[in-house]
């Protein structure tokens, strides 16, 4: 934070703060005052801004979340997974129903503006009948968000996955199942579905947002706010300032080797070409609005749409005859359709990805 506050000065004021990447409630609640009083000392945390924080189940007490809220988070979500027994023993992770239902319980006596729940589908022994009783304990629970996560396997980098036997994992046709009864579960039970693995219920700020177009997209998901700066803290951690992104240390001793050299942990960057910002424009566009005006592209950025992005019109035109989108003379429409899979429609412009696609060094879509 010093260092950071050394080159943008001290009181920068904040509107968003978000403390996950994991599970923050390992820290002790001594831990997390010392924590919150030096963001507090080094920004100006904006009244009314949104404070979250993730909270795996089992590291909090009715006791813990009162702490959480008089430090100032509004914010929570619980680290749920799956409720399944087997499905936990599977991941090493035992929280039971009825100890999370409480815990929810807790949270809206408290008066947490928003308690949400993260679930994750292809977990080792997880099935589609399993998972099915999942989705139906979480409706029960009415959480204000959900947000739901494929698993990625890559235990050669993920030191915890090494623990999970792979040949317990379930295959794709299992997991796009899964998938396909998630979306029918909640949009069955008054959710909105916000796009890319968010749904929210239709009074939350989240759908809100997407009725009226208003809707943005960052590194921790979908947001309300506007395409504000954001700044990184901590391992690995991404942030992005103006027209650059940057990524802190992965490991913690590296991370540390650079603080006790007085740098910032900074060990990788990118900083954006005209051709990224307006490529950057055109994928939010996609993903948080649905649509696509040439016009508002062309006068942003001086090209002509169409010539400009010619290849990648033409793999639009393949979505298309699969109803993913609509076009016309005046721009792009993602379909009711095509929207649960605004993922794939949004990489064609990603032209990064593109040259990765032979190497799969990006995540499935599923």
């Amino acid at each position: 934070m010093e260092l950071h506050t050394e080159v943008l000065g001290t009181g920068q004021p904040v509107s968003q703060l978000h403390l996950g990447g994991g599970s923050p409630t390992f820290l002790s609640d001594d831990e997390l005052r010392q924590l919150m009083a030096m963001l507090r000392r080094n920004f100006a945390v904006a009244p009314g801004a949104e404070c979250s924080i993730e909270i795996d189940p089992r590291t909090v007490t009715a006791e813990r979340l009162q702490v959480l809220a008089d430090l100032g988070f509004n914010r929570i979500s619980f680290g749920v997974q799956d409720f399944d027994p087997d499905v936990q023993k599977a991941v090493h992770r035992v929280q039971p129903y009825e100890q999370v239902a409480a815990l929810m319980e807790d949270a809206r006596r408290i008066g947490f503006d928003s308690v949400n729940v993260d679930l994750i589908y292809g977990l080792p022994r997880q099935t589609p009948e399993s998972f099915a009783r999942t989705l139906s304990q979480v409706a029960q629970l009415r959480p204000d968000r959900i947000a739901l996560y494929g698993y990625a396997h890559l235990p050669e980098r993920f030191k915890p996955q090494r623990r999970i036997i792979a040949v317990e994992l379930p295959g794709a046709p299992a997991k796009v199942n899964m998938l396909s009864q998630a979306l029918a579960a909640f949009l069955s039970a008054g959710y909105v579905y916000i796009g890319m693995d968010h749904f929210a219920l239709p009074g939350d700020s989240l759908a809100v947002a997407k009725r009226q177009g208003r809707l943005h997209r960052n590194f921790q998901g979908y947001s309300t706010q506007a395409d504000c700066d954001l700044i990184a803290l901590g391992v690995s951690s991404i942030g992005k300032v103006g027209a650059t992104y940057s990524q802190n240390a992965k490991t913690m001793e590296e991370y540390c080797d650079l603080l006790d050299q007085g740098k910032l942990p900074v060990v990788r960057g990118l900083a954006l070409s005209r051709d990224d910002l307006a490529r950057r424009a055109v994928i939010m566009a996609l993903m948080c609005q649905g649509q696509l005006v040439y016009e508002s592209i062309e006068t942003a950025w001086l090209l002509d749409f169409k010539s400009y992005f010619a290849a990648e019109m033409e793999q639009m035109r393949q979505l298309q005859e699969q109803g993913m989108v609509v076009i016309d003379d005046t721009g792009i429409q993602v379909t009711a359709q095509g929207w649960f899979f605004v993922r794939a429609v949004a990489m064609q412009f990603d032209k990064y990805l593109q040259a990765d696609r032979n190497r799969a060094r990006f995540s499935r879509i599923i």
